[in-house]
């Protein structure tokens, strides 16, 4: 890890070096600071601990110390064994197509004003933004509406509290460095009480869990979304009870990765449209069809059947994974196969690491023809093998929210470039250099485009009017 340690080089890019080191074998081992990691470079065999032999490999490593972080600390990702299984089940149901289709204006209104704010601020002529913090202010207000049932502006009222507090937990500078502590060293992390979050974040999301539950106990607010089904539970004998403080857990991870992480997505299609004015003629001639086809009103099912914007949205995954590698924890003693034909299976005990390189996957020549290449056609004419695509994880641990996440994001990017032309800025650097001051998946000087009103005269149709507002909005 010296090369990354002194920031020659980034984490991703190192483990697909190593990556390529073995070619022929089904996995390799190396470690990650102290730690071992055994590394699985098979799509077999990934599939294999991953779903057939899941229950011996069900367990995350952990990012959040729970003494320091007591309320962080019990988010889903971090859960283990039967309190993961309880607690997963549990929230499954915010995710369904139908939970998803009753949050589908709730989005489009939050991409209204983010598309009316670029508008008016930049008129005809082309204006250089700061995407990532103008789409995070896009997933702010997401979130707060469809999982806390907070309407915020964060265009109109950008020092909201909600964007303040979000600013504060982004995995970069500060954070990134407690993240690979506590990742890495986590005796140290406690020795010098290095809380990941601390109590004004902690204490944020309390008392808006908090107030929320009150006032649907007193008002009698239904809405479909996670913070309802663990109030449900309180009344159901047969499953777990659940309380403010777990509550809080599961909406502050949610929080987590809806504001930073899937923001993050978002800014590399931005980036990669912006910069590929083929692929950008292409989705809009889709999107214009779009809005032909539904009169100016886009609706959940028309969006969905996109081929070419999931076609963008799935390459770009492939090419800037929101997570470069996936981690396991074996909890059961099991028998790998030989790494290359002719030598001894290895065990595997409890408590041993496991990585699957997501980054290094979706760049290897063998899955992917010109694998650096951004080049949406070939999702769009089915030549990717799904057993080596997995930007969201794979098997019961795969991302709770990955619907939720896909929405958002087709759901911006259509508003983006119905009404938007989406420019490269002296900024923007053309190809991308990936960051190797951090963890995470960033580019080096961050995301900076153009935006420029289409001159289009395509009306701004709202698409939440009043009788489609869930109630309690």
């Amino acid at each position: 890890m010296a090369p990354f340690a002194f920031r020659r080089i980034t984490h991703m890019e190192l483990q697909q070096r190593m990556y390529n080191l073995f070619p022929d074998a089904k996995f390799f081992g190396l470690y990650d600071f102290l730690t071992p990691i055994i590394v699985i470079r098979d799509p077999d065999l990934i599939s294999t601990i991953a779903i057939k032999q899941f229950d011996n490999f069900c367990d995350h490593h952990g990012f959040i110390n729970e003494i320091l972080d007591p309320i962080a600390g019990k988010n889903l990702f971090n859960l283990t064994g039967d309190h993961w299984r309880e607690m997963r089940k549990l929230l499954s149901p915010s995710f369904t197509s139908s939970k998803m289709k009753m949050m589908f204006g709730l989005m489009c209104q939050c991409a209204e004003n983010l598309t009316n704010f670029v508008i008016t601020q930049s008129g005809e002529a082309a204006k250089t933004y700061d995407i990532k913090d103008l789409l995070s202010r896009y997933t702010n207000d997401t979130i707060a509406t469809c999982a806390f049932g907070i309407d915020v502006d964060s265009f109109k009222n950008p020092n909201n509290e909600f964007f303040l507090v979000g600013n504060k937990v982004k995995f970069e500078g500060w954070m990134d460095f407690k993240l690979q502590m506590h990742l890495n060293f986590p005796e140290v992390a406690k020795l010098f009480k290095l809380r990941m979050f601390g109590p004004r974040v902690e204490n944020f999301f309390k008392n808006v869990v908090a107030t929320t539950v009150k006032a649907r106990d007193e008002q009698g607010i239904v809405r479909p979304d996670m913070i309802q089904l663990m109030m449900e539970s309180r009344n159901d004998d047969s499953g777990p009870k659940f309380d403010i403080n777990e509550m809080t857990a599961q909406a502050f991870v949610f929080f987590l990765a809806g504001f930073d992480m899937t923001a993050t997505a978002m800014c590399f299609m931005t980036h990669e449209i912006g910069v590929n004015p083929d692929v950008q003629r292409k989705l809009r001639e889709e999107i214009d069809d779009v809005l032909r086809q539904t009169n100016g009103k886009p609706t959940y099912e028309a969006i969905n059947r996109m081929k070419y914007l999931d076609a963008v949205v799935n390459e770009t995954q492939r090419l800037y994974p929101i997570t470069h590698f996936l981690d396991r924890k074996c909890v059961k003693e099991t028998e790998l196969p030989p790494v290359t034909p002719g030598d001894k299976p290895i065990m595997v005990k409890p408590g041993d690491r496991i990585w699957f390189p997501t980054f290094s996957l979706h760049r290897d020549s063998k899955f992917y023809q010109y694998p650096d290449k951004f080049d949406p056609d070939r999702f769009f004419n089915g030549d990717v093998d799904n057993s080596v695509y997995m930007p969201f994880g794979i098997g019961p641990r795969i991302c709770i929210g990955n619907r939720f996440a896909l929405m958002k994001i087709k759901i911006v990017l259509f508003y983006l470039l119905w009404h938007c032309d989406i420019e490269p800025d002296v900024k923007t650097r053309i190809p991308m250099v990936l960051s190797k001051r951090t963890l995470s998946l960033l580019p080096d000087g961050g995301f900076w485009m153009k935006l420029r009103a289409r001159k289009s005269k395509t009306p701004v149709v709202p698409c939440l009017s009043n009788e489609h507002k869930i109630e309690g909005q």
